[in-house]
């Protein structure tokens, strides 16, 4: 099973950027412990940020036929980014959107998610541990699609 991560902008300076909001680990550590957990699931995880909407398109097409579901923090363009929303339609992958901070206890503009209505679901609010739960949840969801898948081949 392989899972992409995907992060958007400004996350790559995490652990320094607001850590009364993001907390102090850096992207480097969040993912570190990701792909450890995702090694102990036998799930192979890569990870992939930018700052550049255009990117992160890119990166989502890539993944049709070679990735099983994806993880996605698109940070401020999960707010904005028709782009990635399509991208996303696009490849058809159950994805899993998430975030550090609870986006619904910030700014108004935050509140709402181009991407939530397509997405299997939400994580956000519980800071790095926010990937965990949504690597959990992906995982689950992908594995109950390959027991069914596996019990209607029988």
């Amino acid at each position: 099973m392989k899972v992409l991560l995907l992060n958007g902008p400004n996350l790559n300076l995490l652990g320094r950027r607001e850590p009364g909001i993001y907390g102090s680990a850096s992207l480097q550590a969040i993912e570190e412990d990701l792909v450890s957990r995702a090694a102990r699931q036998t799930v192979e995880l890569a990870c992939f940020q930018s700052n550049h909407e255009g990117a992160l398109v890119e990166r989502i097409q890539q993944a049709m036929g070679q990735i099983d579901g994806i993880l996605i923090n698109a940070a401020a363009y999960t707010h904005t980014s028709i782009a990635l929303r399509d991208a996303l339609a696009a490849v058809a992958l159950p994805y899993v959107e998430l975030h550090l901070s609870n986006v619904h206890a910030r700014e108004s503009f935050r509140h709402h998610s181009l991407l939530a209505d397509r997405a299997l679901g939400v994580v956000s609010g519980f800071g790095a541990h926010s990937y965990v739960m949504a690597l959990d949840g992906l995982v689950q969801h992908l594995r109950r699609k390959e027991d069914a898948g596996a019990g209607a081949s029988r």
